[in-house]
Parts: C-alpha cells; structure tokens; sequence
C-alpha cells in the first residue's frame, strides 16, 4: 500500500465522567451524567494517536464520532485541536441508558451512514464502563476483521500487521483493509494540540456556519437506527443494584520461600482458602 492510498480513518472517542471527581447515581443505577463533570475518555486518547500516527505516515481524512448528549461536542472540539479533519456526534434522548449491544448498535449505523472507511480505531475500553466490548461489537456488525489490544502496527501493501499484547507476550496479527483496531493503552500517548488545529477551533466557535461543515450533529431518524434496538429498550444488560463504597480498606502480606511448594504451603496455612474453595 503506497503511503497515499489510504483515504478515510475513523476513531471512536466518548465523553466519560471525570474520574477525579464525584459522580451521581439515577435510581435506576445508571451514571447521572448530566451532573457529571466531563472527559474525553483516556483510553480514546492512544486511539486517537493511532489515527493521527496513520494519517501522518499513510495519508488519509480523520474523522471522530461520538455517542453522547449535546455535550459530547466537548470532546470532538478537543479531537479537531489534535488534528482530526471532522466529527460526528450521534445525540438522541432515546439512547439513553444503552448497553453495549445497543450502543454497538448505534455506532454500526453511524459508520455505515457516514459510508467509505479503510480503518476504524477505538480506545480499549472506557472508565465509565470497562467491559472492552463495543469496538469488537461493531466489527462483527460490519463483518470486519478486528485486532484487540493492539499495541503498534504498519500498513503493507492493502494489510494491517499488528502487534497486540496477549497474556505472557504479544502476537503479530495480519489483517486485511477494511479493518477495526482497539488500541492498547502501551500505545504512544497523545501528542501535544497543535496550534493550528487549536486556532481552527476557535474560529469555528465564533462561527456557526462554518462549525456545521466540519461537525454534524445527528440523530436516530438520520441514519435509520431502530428506536427499539437503541437505548434502555435495545439493552439486554439490567444494572440490578449499585453500592456507594464508603471506605476502601485492605491488607497485604507478602510469602517468601524456598520452592513453590514451600510457598502455597504458607499462604493456604495463613488464609482461610480452604474454607473459600467450599463455596
């Protein structure tokens, strides 16, 4: 693949509340956003670089979409600073509450709505969730060849060779193009915002016309989602309770020993793992 052949890259980024800060729960058990201070979620951030880094060294448009309230406008004004070309944002109240499945759902419609891509790039998970399953969702909505926990990787010819972490070590995966990435977080961090992506977004924010042609806002009637497959109606998962953690406490106790044996032989005589092991 010639370093020009490539021509449109998405990235997937969501707008998480701010670990820093304290969040509200609806009695429903879902995250009360609308009072929750916001950021882009950090794992998006090494997707983000990905996408950046191949249009960089292969050519090609960048183009962020996101899934959130009007709010989530945040985040693409913050990706257009780092040198992304344009963004989607999918704002709809009737995906409120979505689930993996729905969300998934949503977002496959957005990308076929938008129409050309060569690769689509998505944060490992997001702090807000941690399941680490939408990005592999939507791949196999599309009927794309995916890589997980992808660590580095290099275009060749019309493939994708990545390196992914795997437990003990990492693997080398070839794929195809067309094809989805979920970026590891030992992935390069995001670089620095640019000056001119920075003085481009200020001049969108002081003009409206021309902020609409570089970031649309749509909803489920523009790209033909069914309401009933999208948010607390097309979400299988049901958060049956949430609990407030007061106070966080442990200990730790560190076994030294000769041989392994030695080793479990002292933990299972200072721990109560025989009575665990029962249940």
């Amino acid at each position: 693949m010639t370093q020009s052949s490539l021509k449109d890259i998405f990235v997937l980024i969501k707008q998480v509340p701010d670990q820093s800060a304290k969040a509200g729960i609806n009695p429903d058990g879902t995250i009360d956003r609308a009072k929750a201070k916001r950021m882009l979620n950090p794992f998006d951030r090494y997707a983000l670089q990905a996408a950046l880094h191949t249009k960089k060294h292969y050519g090609g448009k960048v183009t962020a979409i996101t899934m959130g309230p009007p709010a989530a406008l945040e985040i693409i004004l913050e990706a257009l600073e780092h040198g992304v070309d344009c963004g989607y944002i999918l704002s709809d109240k009737r995906l409120a509450a979505s689930d993996t499945l729905a969300t998934a759902y949503a977002l496959h419609k957005v990308i076929k709505y938008i129409g050309h891509f060569d690769l689509i790039f998505c944060g490992l998970q997001t702090t807000d969730g941690d399941t680490a399953q939408v990005g592999p969702q939507i791949a196999e909505r599309l009927s794309l060849p995916q890589t997980t926990y992808c660590e580095d990787f290099r275009i060749e010819e019309n493939k994708v060779i990545a390196k992914r972490v795997v437990e003990g070590g990492y693997e080398w995966v070839k794929m195809e193009i067309p094809a989805l990435i979920t970026v590891a977080n030992s992935y390069h961090h995001l670089e620095y915002k640019s000056f001119r992506g920075a003085r481009m977004v200020q001049h969108l924010l002081r003009n409206e016309e021309e902020k609409n042609k570089y970031i649309k806002t749509i909803t489920l009637d523009t790209i033909g989602a069914e309401p009933a497959k999208c948010g607390l109606r097309g979400s299988p998962t049901i958060v049956a309770r949430t609990d407030k953690v007061s106070e966080i406490g442990g200990s730790c106790k560190i076994h030294q020993g000769a041989s392994q044996e030695q080793l479990v032989s002292e933990i299972i005589q200072s721990t109560n793992i025989k009575e665990f092991l029962k249940l």
